[in-house]
């Protein structure tokens, strides 16, 4: 008897406490956190909620590292995107960074959180939806984008990130900035998401402590792995992934409108790679670049970091002229 009261009481118990002392632990941290959002907490969901918006997950939209993607509606129709995430990790730290991170942004670059859901197990992100879906599938396709629509993309992404280490009342570093996480509305305009990795920060504190590496292999900067290459910062969001040995791919170019975005943006990449990061410019130094002009722009210096390949070739940088 006094066995089965002990299990029925266990079994009373809410649905985080069936699952052990982390995640009984994990529970505890993400209800103290949304008690101290208070009002500032997005509007909060129950998974029955969720199951009747999504239509019982009927329509899958894409998946990642952290969880899967569907598209659903509210109850006043409009269509959303509903990100369920797996099982947590770091005491619900992705979670708690999502919601964190995005409550306190308000800007046309970077998207909207409408609701959440945190209910035993069960923890989902409302998002408005983005009808062209992420960057990642244009990209690749050669002729999807004009140079036009690619360069005010390339922008508002630089604006968005400029508002993130500048614009917010505390600097927010996102750590994963890639393809996959720029969305796109159905104007085109790119919304920064995914702030699973994201710290938050004072704005004067520069330099960022961190116990391991976040964001994604291809991605993710050197600094990061090493301490050798410089230390942890808002620097960190700029950079982009280099490809070794292969072609730029560059078709459309038409006209000399064409030809100045192209150079622009490729000389903003060389500067945003470098390798040392007190090298590389701020965003707010990114934005000026992109919407100054051409001419005052200086060729940045070749990465140390290359393959013994490349080294055999020219070290001149050519870019379409």
């Amino acid at each position: 008897m006094v066995l089965a009261v002990f299990f029925l009481r266990k079994l009373s118990r809410p649905h985080s406490v069936l699952f052990g002392n982390k995640k009984s632990k994990d529970y505890q941290n993400i209800e103290a956190f949304l008690r101290n959002c208070g009002s500032l907490a997005p509007k909060r969901y129950s998974f029955s909620d969720i199951k009747k918006m999504t239509h019982s997950f009927k329509h899958k939209l894409g998946q990642g590292g952290y969880g899967d993607v569907y598209k659903g509606k509210l109850f006043d129709g409009s269509c959303v995107a509903i990100k369920v995430l797996i099982e947590s990790k770091g005491d619900g730290e992705e979670f708690i960074n999502e919601i964190a991170s995005i409550s306190r942004t308000s800007h046309v670059n970077i998207v909207t959180l409408l609701g959440f859901c945190f209910e035993g197990k069960n923890r989902t992100l409302i998002f408005k939806f983005m009808s062209n879906g992420s960057l990642e599938k244009f990209i690749h396709e050669k002729g999807s984008l004009k140079w036009e629509t690619l360069y005010q993309i390339i922008v508002g992404v630089a604006r968005g990130l400029e508002y993130l280490h500048r614009g917010c009342n505390t600097q927010i570093l996102h750590f994963d900035i890639k393809l996959h996480n720029i969305l796109l509305d159905e104007d085109f305009c790119p919304k920064i998401s995914d702030f699973g990795l994201a710290k938050i920060c004072p704005k004067k504190e520069s330099i960022v402590s961190m116990t391991g590496a976040r964001g994604t292999v291809g991605y993710i900067t050197l600094e990061v792995f090493s301490k050798n290459f410089g230390v942890i910062s808002h620097k960190s969001d700029v950079y982009r992934r280099l490809e070794e040995d292969e072609e730029l791919g560059l078709h459309g170019i038409s006209h000399e409108e064409d030809k100045e975005i192209v150079r622009k943006m490729i000389i903003v990449s060389l500067w945003c790679i470098q390798t040392n990061p007190s090298e590389r410019p701020t965003m707010s130094r990114v934005v000026e670049i992109l919407e100054g002009s051409l001419h005052s722009l200086q060729i940045p210096p070749k990465p140390f970091l290359s393959s013994p390949r490349s080294t055999l070739r020219d070290s001149s940088i050519s870019i379409p002229s």
